[in-house]
């Protein structure tokens, strides 16, 4: 269990003050809005905070006018996902906190199944079913999005069911290692004791950092199969361009370094850096290497040059991690598991 200070009575009845929405906003008006919609039908009532990125198409006048409750907090720079909830998570004052992507719609009961769940004291997160939106065969194909992160024996964290169908083993609620930041319910408290989400990041990787974190601190994570939203996958961003790739394997490696074993952490990164050298050697030797972004040597010397820049300031962090359970023990439980039983909680 956490730390009795930092639990909170999540029995009592939620009421309407409980929960906070936010929703990270960059251009896009067309999708902000209909994900604010599908949140205007939940049947839980809650409160609405959209984070406007410094979007220049009208976003965030077009969410004042079409939907005048809820909240907005306008920045005057593009933060990134991680930057835009980690503003959002100062002006949070309620017990849960929300996240939905901007290129998301949630079903009428997606919060409301989410809440029930929580009310489960040792739980910090409860993820959603995403399910990737499927157009031009006139029939919806129910494929799974994220039903949950896992943490792979690479070290990299990985969509649990990405691509399957949504079949029954995605209608049982399970325990996982970590949630998706596109479709979750978090406790406030719980992720405000455990660092917060890195806003320096960008994007990529924040939910993955946090859910270890969490973990550390001794919470768990449920993914509950009630809660479904159905996402545009990569509406708002290109997972073959260079910026993916780059805050990918950055965060990745900066995650790694501040949460798992020191000695993990460093396996990882020098596998990272043999494979940039085979790169660049196979490509001076013009032997054909693939052209995606991630293969492209520049771009991980970047990465490298970046990590080291950042690496005292992550020791810092590391230092500073909360922790009731072992880094070693969580790696031991989780690398490769997809799922856990979920507990019976009487």
């Amino acid at each position: 269990m956490p730390d009795a200070s930092y639990v909170d009575d999540a029995r009592e009845r939620t009421d309407v003050t409980d929960v906070t929405v936010v929703v990270v906003t960059w251009q896009r008006r067309d999708l902000v809005l209909s994900c604010l919609d599908s949140l205007a039908r939940q049947t839980t009532s809650h409160r609405v905070l959209v984070v406007d990125n410094a979007s220049t198409d009208g976003s965030s006048e077009a969410v004042a006018v079409t939907f005048p409750e809820a909240k907005i907090l306008r920045l005057p720079k593009n933060v990134g996902f991680a930057g835009g909830v980690a503003a959002a998570m100062s002006e949070v004052g309620t017990r849960f906190v929300a996240l939905l992507n901007n290129d998301a719609l949630a079903e009428p009961e997606w919060l409301e199944a989410c809440l029930v769940a929580m009310q489960d004291p040792g739980v910090a997160a409860v993820t959603s079913k995403m399910l990737l939106v499927t157009t031009g065969s006139g029939v919806e194909a129910r494929v799974v999005n994220n039903a949950g992160v896992v943490l792979l024996a690479s070290l990299y964290g990985a969509d649990r069911g990405l691509g399957e169908h949504d079949g029954s083993r995605y209608d049982v609620p399970v325990e996982v290692f970590g949630f998706s930041g596109g479709a979750v319910v978090l406790r406030t408290l719980a992720v405000k004791a455990a660092g917060g989400f890195a806003d320096e990041w960008f994007m990529y990787y924040e939910d993955t950092d946090l859910s270890w974190r969490l973990r550390l601190a001794g919470w768990r994570i449920v993914y509950e199969p009630r809660a479904v939203v159905r996402h545009l996958h990569a509406a708002s961003a290109d997972p073959a361009s260079e910026g993916f790739a780059f805050h990918n394997e950055r965060n990745r490696l900066l995650m790694l370094l501040r949460d798992a074993p020191i000695s993990a952490a460093v396996g990882a990164t020098g596998r990272f850096v043999l494979t940039t050298a085979s790169l660049a050697a196979s490509r001076a030797a013009r032997r054909s290497v693939p052209d995606a972004a991630v293969f492209r040597p520049m771009l991980r010397l970047r990465v490298l040059r970046d990590v080291a820049w950042r690496f005292p300031q992550t020791l810092r962090d590391r230092r500073h991690v909360p922790r009731s359970v072992s880094r070693r023990d969580v790696l031991r439980e989780w690398t490769g598991a997809t799922e856990r039983p979920a507990r019976v909680v009487s």
